[in-house]
């Protein structure tokens, strides 16, 4: 087991470097000069020369890189052209922000999707589960950002239970924390319970249809039973598959939903910086969602090697 983990990790670590060079090169070949951006398109061409050779951008592109991916690893990330304020600080507040929009976002999604793609394989030959089902098709065609129009609609607008936006660091208010969360968190979960609950529902009905659960009934295991002591566990490893593609789904998610409720998180940083011409906040925006989504993918490598022992032993 200690071989294939060392295995995945180095593969993460290959396709890290990899994801920088590519993130890299895609931000030098954008068209635009930087410097002058920062310094107005009417800036004489001796001001835009110090500025490229204030920070850098007159030197060999590889060493620009070894300073970019050097300053990723260190948090050393300097200071944006225009604004002059420090990146790493922004950065770090912005993960954090982000952080916690999607981690509650995907508690909530499995505590709704677990029980309810179960309930709908169980019960999907009875009016119930079909009507659960219809609904759950009904939640994978609305976007995330509509759903956090819709609540915000019914839920600030109309009945005045939460605030319409805004954000409150939880060490400030927690109270204050919580309601301004509630509204983006259902918005993200509401949408990825839908999709997962489908896959919860066909990964359940795949395993109510192996014999071993049909012996585990015979010797007078109720269904829900037999379910939960023998057939979870082999329906979790596709479940886990998706889950990962939704944590990463969620990260690309919040960026837009921030921007509805005015969360001042990761998206939120990314947009601003697109639009102010900030290419390294933006380059090290990128970099921080791909570095993301690689990590999830390796978690949930680790995961399989948990849930299925034949993994573990090479068995098929």
């Amino acid at each position: 087991m200690l071989l294939r983990l060392a295995q995945r990790f180095l593969v993460l670590l290959a396709s890290l470097v990899v994801a920088s060079v590519l993130v890299f090169a895609f931000m030098q070949v954008l068209p635009g000069d930087p410097a002058r951006v920062a310094l107005g398109m009417n800036s004489s061409a001796e001001s835009v020369e110090a500025m490229r050779e204030q920070f850098g951008l007159n030197r060999p592109l590889l060493v620009q890189y070894a300073d970019w991916a050097s300053g990723m690893v260190t948090l050393d990330l300097g200071v944006e052209w225009v604004s002059k304020a420090p990146i790493a600080p922004q950065l770090v507040d912005r993960v954090a922000v982000t952080a916690w929009l999607v981690v509650t976002s995907m508690v909530l999604a499995l505590l709704i999707a677990l029980p309810v793609g179960t309930w709908m394989a169980v019960r999907h030959r009875h009016a119930d589960g079909v009507v659960l089902s219809g609904i759950s098709q009904i939640g994978v065609a609305i976007p995330a950002f509509l759903a956090g129009i819709i609540l915000i609609t019914y839920f600030s607008k109309r009945f005045g239970w939460f605030p319409s936006g805004g954000w409150t660091p939880p060490a400030e208010d927690p109270v204050d924390f919580l309601s301004k969360l509630v509204l983006p968190a259902l918005s993200l979960a509401l949408v990825q319970a839908s999709v997962l609950s489908r896959y919860v529902r066909s990964a359940v009905l795949d395993v109510l249809r192996e014999d071993y659960l049909r012996t585990a009934r015979a010797k007078g295991l109720r269904p829900m039973q037999a379910l939960t002591r023998h057939g979870l566990r082999n329906a979790s490893v596709p479940i886990v598959t998706v889950l990962g593609l939704q944590l990463a789904t969620l990260l690309i998610g919040a960026v837009v939903v921030e921007r509805v409720f005015v969360i001042p998180g990761l998206g939120t940083f990314l947009l601003d910086s697109v639009s102010a011409r900030e290419l390294v906040t933006v380059q090290t925006v990128v970099m921080v969602l791909v570095a993301a989504v690689l990590i999830i993918n390796f978690l949930v490598d680790v995961l399989y090697l948990l849930i299925d022992p034949r993994l573990r032993t090479g068995a098929r």
